[in-house]
Parts: C-alpha cells; sequence; structure tokens
C-alpha cells in the first residue's frame, strides 16, 4: 500500500501512513538475565537501561527488552506515525485491540485482527 492510500476499503476515513521502523520489543520476566544474554553472549551494545526496560543497539535493529511476567509475544514490530494517539484511535475503531503493558503503566501495544501484535511510535517522518 503507498502512503497515499493508506485508507479505509471504502476509501473513506482519515489519512495515516504507517512505516516501519528498525526498532524490535520482547518481553521478559528477567531484565538482569536479559541483559547477560543480550550484552554478554549476543554482543549487543547496552545504549539505555531502566528500571523496566532495556535498549540494545543490534546494528540493523534496535532491541528494546521490557520486563514483563507474561509473554505477550516472541517478537512486537514497531511501526512509526506522527500522532500516536489518533493512529492508534483510528486503529480501535477497525477493530484492533490495545493490549496494555502491566509493567509500564500507559503503554500499551496493538493486537490487529489476526491477534497479532504491533507497537505504533509516534515519530516525525524524515
Amino acid at each position: 500500500m503507498s502512503e497515499s492510500s493508506n485508507q479505509t476499503e471504502n476509501g473513506a476515513g482519515p489519512q495515516f501512513v504507517f512505516r516501519s521502523s528498525n526498532e524490535i520489543a520482547v518481553h521478559v520476566a528477567s531484565l538482569e538475565k536479559a541483559e547477560h544474554f543480550y550484552r554478554d553472549v549476543m554482543g549487543f551494545r547496552l545504549v539505555a537501561k531502566t528500571g523496566r526496560q532495556l535498549e540494545f543497539d543490534t546494528g540493523k535493529l534496535r532491541l528494546y527488552v521490557n520486563l514483563d511476567s507474561r509473554p505477550l509475544a516472541s517478537y512486537v514490530p514497531s511501526f512509526d506515525v506522527a500522532d500516536r494517539q489518533a493512529a492508534c484511535e483510528y486503529l480501535e475503531g477497525l477493530g484492533c485491540k490495545p493490549v496494555h503493558i502491566a509493567s509500564q503503566p500507559g503503554l500499551y501495544y496493538i493486537r490487529d485482527p489476526f491477534g497479532l501484535l504491533f507497537d505504533i511510535v509516534e515519530r516525525k517522518p524524515d
């Protein structure tokens, strides 16, 4: 789908541009073990660390490791939009479901009509 044709099947509705990013997230029960594995075993460079998230530079992808006791999916791809709130409301209006992250209040993913998870990140286009 081209950027100019991103609309509902009947041609109505707001125009949103969803672009893939170079980010992916995983959810783990232990950040300590994840830090050891991804930094020491895999050799990824740790670029940011909080009590709830690790951020690694893996080369082509930025890997976010989120603290969460319940695994949501093996990997969660990320898509960039200019207005996250509006894009999420648009998707939810079309049947997508928000999936709230218990360990990070205010953060949630979107579950598409096929049951797959993805993230929407507000980022201005290049």
